[in-house]
């Protein structure tokens, strides 16, 4: 009987430990995926500002109330990309390529994770466009 109990006593600390890891893990990615979502929303945001135009930087933080407790930011870039030929300037009607750069990060069990989307825009340059 007492060698059951203690074998019986070593699996349930063995499924206790797995349980454990398997809900760090699964809280990881709850938070991961809270956080990609608030990313393709600011990306989505982003993209269709029409004030967000040519080379610019911008960062921010979302409220802890949308992101579940989490300490949540994001940082965007955005540049000219592939102009051709690149001693061109565009004209005021004239479509250009963007690349928009978004690196989230977020805290979680005190270390700083990221990500970063990437993606493409093409905007129409407008005429108060043509100073930059």
């Amino acid at each position: 009987m007492i060698v059951a109990t203690t074998i019986m006593s070593i699996a349930v600390v063995g499924m206790l430990s797995g349980l454990a890891a398997s809900t760090r893990n699964a809280a990881r990615l709850r938070d991961y995926d809270r956080v990609a979502q608030l990313a393709r929303l600011q990306m989505n945001d982003l993209l269709t500002d029409s004030r967000f135009r040519g080379t610019v930087s911008l960062s921010g933080t979302w409220n802890p109330s949308i992101t579940g407790g989490l300490e949540a930011g994001w940082q965007v870039r955005t540049e000219d990309f592939a102009q051709s030929p690149p001693a061109h300037k565009p004209m005021p009607g004239e479509m250009v390529l963007d690349r928009v750069v978004l690196n989230v990060w977020w805290m979680s069990g005190g270390n700083r994770r990221t990500f970063t989307m990437e993606t493409i825009r093409r905007r129409v340059v407008a005429a108060t466009d043509a100073g930059q």
